[in-house]
């Protein structure tokens, strides 16, 4: 069995790759006027509806993966989190300071993720959310208009956040609405916490067997997240591997030290509904 894993795993990592190149490719849009910072203090954005729409319908499993009860969501709920995302769309990203921006975006590619899974309950994943026969999800569908510019999910992540806020750790805050994601928060990002939650959320999911776990043969297994975004944490796989090491817990520090190549990515794709995790 051992023998069958080792021819496999240039495979299984050969897999993850060709996903890797077929994501958007972190490039601004060509107008940068969504991503110009204002001074401080910046204009106030309220999150107040979002934060109760999580509060009301976010808990952990047993497992601690934060699941959304989708199928428990009220009409009223419903129209609110419309009208949040009409409010958002109507702010100016430019009269916020960088940390405004980044919780506006965060929050935004959140709630939009949100009420494409509720416009299209029950689903599996959302990966089964096509567009068409070559659809792989709903990322590449225009969903928002802000400053005059139509957005898609792909646009909020790759073309907006990635290339213009330098920040990894925006993989642990943004949330697809998979199990194998990072979890989303029961509350709103706000700028005023942003950096404590994005420590929080690295360190969770660092932690967590989502992130980072061995196989019964001691082999790594990473999240595809960390080859998918590979760039965003370092230029190859050991500057990846360091880094994990920085945040992990003593325990996992320590029998990753002297790992040397990761055997898999896997990421579970399966929805963080509740209705499917207790």
């Amino acid at each position: 069995m051992r023998l069958i894993l080792i021819l496999l795993l240039p495979l299984l990592v050969a897999c993850a790759s060709v996903e890797r190149l077929a994501l958007p490719a972190a490039a601004p849009l060509p107008d940068g006027a969504l991503t110009q910072s204002a001074p401080p203090p910046g204009a106030r954005v309220d999150h107040s509806d979002w934060t109760l729409f999580l509060n009301r319908y976010v808990a952990p499993d047993a497992q601690g993966v934060n699941r959304v009860a989708y199928g428990q969501v009220t009409q009223a709920d419903k129209v609110r989190l419309d009208e949040y995302l009409t409010a958002l769309q109507a702010v100016d990203p430019a009269a916020l300071t960088r940390d405004q921006q980044l919780a506006y975006w965060i929050n935004m590619y959140n709630a939009v993720t949100v009420d494409v899974i509720l416009e299209n309950y029950p689903v599996a994943s959302i990966r089964d959310i096509k567009d068409g026969p070559l659809s792989i999800g709903p990322w590449n569908r225009p969903l928002v208009m802000v400053a005059g510019q139509t957005l898609t999910l792909n646009d909020i992540e790759h073309r907006i956040i990635r290339p213009n806020y330098a920040e990894p750790r925006i993989h642990y805050a943004l949330n697809c609405a998979a199990v194998g994601c990072p979890n989303l928060m029961n509350r709103a990002w706000q700028a005023e916490t942003l950096e404590r939650d994005f420590a929080a959320a690295e360190h969770e999911y660092i932690n967590d067997p989502r992130g980072v776990r061995f196989n019964d043969n001691g082999g790594l297994i990473l999240s595809k997240i960390f080859i998918w975004f590979r760039e965003d944490f370092g230029p190859n796989e050991q500057a990846v591997l360091a880094y994990i090491r920085t945040v992990a817990d003593p325990d996992l520090k320590t029998r990753l030290q002297d790992v040397r190549r990761v055997s898999s990515y896997k990421y579970d794709w399966s929805l963080n509904d509740a209705a499917a995790g207790f």
